[in-house]
């Protein structure tokens, strides 16, 4: 299993003043060191770092199940935090939503659900091993934000 951080890419251009998927510039702001989760090294900003808030659509198309909403990065560059068969440090909360896709990108109906920390890894290679699934995301329990996504190993680059 991948946990496949926002592309290095798509990152750099919005740390160097691209727009985000509202097409608004990110806002900068300075971190305490406590919930402000970096998408792209997939670890918890540090006291003191500046990062950017803007709205992110993790999904190619544009249909009624791309969801998009807030999500934090670093704001100066850092490294890409893809990782296989371990759970990102970043996820320190007790509970997520996970849920599966398509490869049309739409949800598989009855694969979301909140997911105890201890039990995601198990609960996203349950359903990652169904054929249907193309790839999965958790997100925050509490705020439906985007986290991280997840797929099959060696089904992406990392």
């Amino acid at each position: 299993m991948q946990f496949i951080a926002i592309p290095t890419d798509q990152v750099r251009a919005l740390q160097t003043g691209g727009r985000d998927a509202f097409m608004q510039l990110p806002e900068r702001r300075v971190s305490d060191g406590v919930g402000v989760p970096c998408r792209h090294c997939l670890k918890i900003v540090p006291a003191g770092q500046s990062y950017l808030i803007l709205s992110h659509r993790p999904f190619a198309g544009q249909h009624p199940y791309a969801e998009q909403g807030p999500i934090f990065l670093c704001a100066e560059p850092c490294a890409n935090g893809s990782i296989t068969d371990e759970l990102p440090a970043f996820l320190l909360s007790d509970n997520y939503i996970v849920r599966g896709y398509g490869p049309d990108e739409r949800i598989v109906y009855g694969t979301g659900r909140v997911t105890p920390r201890p039990q995601l890894m198990a609960y996203c290679a349950e359903i990652l091993a169904r054929d249907e699934i193309a790839f999965a995301h958790i997100r925050s329990a509490t705020n439906n934000c985007y986290l991280v996504r997840v797929e099959r190993a060696n089904s992406s680059q990392l």
